[in-house]
C-alpha cells in the first residue's frame, strides 16, 4: 500500500472520518489544500458534503481546478466520495447551472422525490441501501468493490444524484424507490462513490482498503 495518501481540503465536508479510515491501515493522510501538494501526490481522494456550486467555489478560491484536472490526466489514481464524485462530471443542476471538473462524462441530476407509482420519496435519500451490479459490469474484480458482494449496503446522505454519460462508466448502482442511483463510478484512473464508505462499517473499510491497494 502507499505509505501518504493526499486528501484534498478545500474547506467542505468533515475530512476527519475519510482520513481515520485511511490511518486505519496504516497509510499516512495528508490534508491539503495547497495546488503543489496535489500535483506531487500518488494517491488522492477529494472528499465533501454539501452544494455543488459551494464545492466548486472552494476549489477555485483555492487554485485546485487546474491541478486536479492535471493530476486526473496523469493517470494517478482518485477518488471522490459524496460531493466529491458529483464534482467529477462534466456539470450539476443543483441550485442553478454549474460547471464540474469534466473529469467523467455526465451530469447531477436532483434524486427523484416520487417514484414511477407517484407515491412520494424521501428527500435527500439518507441510510442504508444495496449494491447492485449495473447492466453492462459483468464483475468488480479489479476495482474498488473487488470482493464486495452483490446487495452489501452502504450508506448514502444525498439529494442530488450522478447521471454518467455512458452507462460503461457506472461501477455499482443503488435503488431508491424505482431510481437507479449510480452508488460509485469509474473511467480509468478515475473512480467515485456516492456512498459514504468512511461510515459504511465493514464493507465501506474494505473498499478504502481495495482502493490503496489498487493505487
Amino acid at each position: 500500500m502507499p505509505k501518504q495518501i493526499t486528501i484534498v481540503d478545500y474547506g467542505v465536508g468533515n475530512i476527519s472520518s475519510v482520513s481515520r479510515a485511511i490511518e486505519h491501515f496504516g497509510a499516512e493522510a495528508l490534508l491539503t489544500s495547497n495546488p503543489e501538494e496535489v500535483m506531487r501526490a500518488t494517491c488522492l481522494v477529494l472528499p465533501g458534503v454539501g452544494a455543488f456550486s459551494n464545492g466548486m467555489q472552494g476549489l477555485r478560491e483555492r487554485g485546485l481546478i487546474d491541478p486536479l484536472r492535471a493530476y486526473a490526466a496523469s493517470g494517478r489514481p482518485l477518488l471522490g466520495i459524496c460531493l466529491g464524485m458529483q464534482m467529477l462530471l462534466t456539470a450539476s443542476e443543483e441550485f442553478g447551472e454549474h460547471e464540474g471538473l469534466g473529469l467523467i462524462p455526465g451530469r447531477v441530476l436532483p434524486v427523484a422525490a416520487k417514484n414511477g407509482q407517484d407515491i412520494s420519496l424521501k428527500v435527500p435519500h439518507i441510510g442504508w441501501s444495496g449494491l447492485k451490479m449495473p447492466p453492462l459490469r459483468p464483475t468488480w474484480d479489479g476495482t474498488i468493490l473487488e470482493e464486495v458482494s452483490v446487495g452489501s449496503s452502504v450508506y448514502f446522505v444525498h439529494s442530488f444524484m450522478v447521471v454518467p454519460t455512458h452507462e460503461e462508466h457506472r461501477l455499482a448502482d443503488t435503488m431508491y424507490g424505482d431510481c437507479r442511483i449510480s452508488a460509485a463510478i469509474q473511467m480509468g484512473n478515475v473512480t467515485g462513490c456516492q456512498f459514504h464508505p468512511e461510515k459504511s462499517a465493514a464493507v465501506g473499510l474494505h473498499v478504502i482498503k481495495n482502493f490503496l491497494e489498487l493505487a
